[in-house]
């Protein structure tokens, strides 16, 4: 490879799953003998791992290449990974004809022969996956992780649900589960170098069906938070569909397993989630909700809503509306819908206005911040165990999260700062909509 050799800089937009596929990546090419650098202009390669749910996102990551355009002639490689990858494919290369390597996720168990291929000078790798591959897209043996308390895993890949809205199944595969076995020996492995804070990721999380046939998400779930030195285990994203009583059970019985669940509504109108393909109803969620507020600890809840879905009446819009107060989520994530290629909603008339989606945003989270103000003053006064994740020098506060994942600023009586990692009872003595202030009281 032209000089800088064997150099990388990796830029990474998206979610949980984005951030550990490029600690899986960045593993892979530190093995492989790169070094990684913090400034694009000393990397002699350059990925981009990219992300396609929300809109334009292609546009975006060609926009990003074409700010890359200037360096080429620096006797640099670029690489274009993730799930921009998958769905544009050799697009990429016609479009950004100076990038060398494309690869959707599920390739890059096959990124060290493609690293060879590169430094042999090739100029167009493809990495793309054909759907039909199985366990070994979950090999980690040379991931870095980025946090040395807090660490991923992921369980299951891809989504089987193909709702029209969703871009997933076409850029991530089929869903491809892990085995059981070998999910406890990467959280065993954890536990023993000190991570405290382990999470179970999946595009559907809880639709995990172990190939082995041994255990359940919910056993799966209780196995790694009965490990010794595990404080923490929590799990993102659920899926109406495969949720099930025996996750609140093990929640409500095991502490170490986080009080918080992520189930993403996106409507609450039964006529829309048709539409959307959801495969469940509004009565169908809430029932789900009814278990989670039937358990003994005070489970929070988030959520996902997209507004404007096309056919969506102003009575469906009121009916996601009242979710609001009837689930009573900590936090909603909520985003105006917009088309997303080779998904079945592409074809349906986009009915609902532009400024029409954006005044119902505005009124769903103007009345969704009132509702958080309220909830999170429930915490006034509570002690809660918080996991140390940085300081506020400017504000003399240390900065935690709660297993509710709520964020936590406080202060502390001892004159050195908590480690990181570190876990201290904090006492709340002021709320905020999307924070809470406290004190601490004692080391946890």
């Amino acid at each position: 490879m032209s000089a800088p050799s064997k150099t990388f800089y990796i830029e990474t937009f998206g979610c949980q799953m984005n951030a550990h596929d490029s600690e899986k990546v960045i593993g892979t090419l530190e093995h492989e003998g790169y070094t990684r650098v913090e400034d694009e202009e000393a990397a002699g390669l350059i990925l981009y791992n990219t992300c396609s749910i929300r809109d334009k996102a292609e546009q975006k990551v060609f926009h990003r290449l074409n700010e890359y355009k200037r360096m080429q002639g620096e006797g640099k490689q670029f690489a274009v990974l993730g799930c921009v990858a998958q769905q544009e494919g050799n697009k990429i290369f016609e479009r950004a004809p100076y990038v060398s390597l494309v690869s959707g996720s599920a390739s890059y168990r096959n990124l060290p022969a493609m690293l060879d291929r590169l430094e042999q000078g090739e100029t167009r790798i493809t990495g793309l996956d054909d759907h039909r591959t199985q366990d070994e897209t979950f090999d980690t043996e040379f991931t870095t992780r980025s946090n040395p308390h807090r660490g991923y895993i992921t369980i299951i890949e891809g989504c089987d649900k193909f709702c029209s809205y969703c871009v997933v199944p076409y850029t991530r595969g089929k869903e491809r589960s892990r085995a059981s076995d070998s999910i406890m020996t990467e959280a065993q492995r954890m536990a023993a170098q000190g991570y405290t804070d382990i999470q179970l990721l999946g595009q559907n999380v809880n639709s995990y069906r172990d190939p082995l046939g041994k255990q359940t998400f919910a056993q799966v779930l209780r196995s790694i938070g009965q490990l010794s030195g595990v404080r923490r285990v929590r799990f993102t994203t659920s899926h109406p569909r495969d949720f099930t009583p025996d996750i609140v059970q093990v929640i409500d019985e095991l502490p170490t397993v986080c009080d918080h669940v992520h189930l993403p509504v996106q409507s609450g109108s039964s006529a829309v989630l048709k539409a959307m393909q959801r495969e469940y109803t509004r009565e169908w969620y809430l029932e789900r909700i009814a278990w989670i507020k039937s358990a003994k600890r005070d489970i929070s809840m988030t959520t996902d809503i997209i507004v404007g879905f096309p056919g969506e009446t102003e009575d469906d819009f009121e009916q996601t509306m009242t979710m609001l107060d009837e689930v009573g989520y900590d936090a909603v994530y909520a985003f105006q819908y917009s088309q997303r290629p080779n998904t079945p909603a592409v074809g349906m008339p986009d009915t609902v206005p532009d400024e029409v989606k954006s005044a119902r945003l505005q009124r769903l989270m103007d009345a969704q911040r009132e509702r958080q103000r309220l909830s999170y003053e429930r915490h006034l006064g509570q002690v809660m165990d918080v996991m140390v994740e940085g300081y506020n020098r400017q504000r003399g506060q240390v900065t935690g999260r709660s297993s509710q994942n709520k964020t936590v600023n406080f202060t502390t009586a001892q004159p050195i700062l908590p480690a990181l990692g570190s876990y201290l009872n904090v006492r709340v003595t002021r709320t905020f909509p999307n924070s809470l202030v406290g004190e601490a009281v004692q080391a946890g």
